[in-house]
C-alpha cells in the first residue's frame, strides 16, 4: 500500500522529492502517512478534498483482498 500512495502522489506534486509515506501497521489496521511539501498540500487535497477522497478511495479498494482497514492521513 505504501507504493501505491507514494506513486500517486509524486505523480501530482511539484517537489516529487519531498514525498514521504510511512506504514504503520496492527493486528485490525494500516496507517499511512504521507507528507508531501507545504505548497503541494493544495495539490494532494484538492478542491473540497476531492483528490485525497480519491486516493483514499483507490487505496481502500486495492486493499480490499485484505480484513484490514487501511487509514491515509495527509500530514503537514
Amino acid at each position: 500500500m505504501r507504493e501505491l500512495v507514494e506513486v500517486i502522489a509524486k505523480a501530482l506534486v511539484d517537489y516529487p522529492n519531498e514525498v514521504a509515506v510511512t506504514e504503520t501497521e496492527n493486528e485490525k489496521s494500516i496507517v499511512i502517512e504521507l507528507r508531501v511539501a507545504q505548497a503541494d498540500m493544495g495539490k494532494v487535497i484538492g478542491k473540497q478534498g476531492r483528490i485525497a477522497k480519491a486516493i483514499r478511495s483507490v487505496v481502500k479498494a486495492a486493499a480490499a483482498k485484505s480484513d484490514k482497514k487501511v487509514v491515509v492521513d495527509i500530514m503537514q
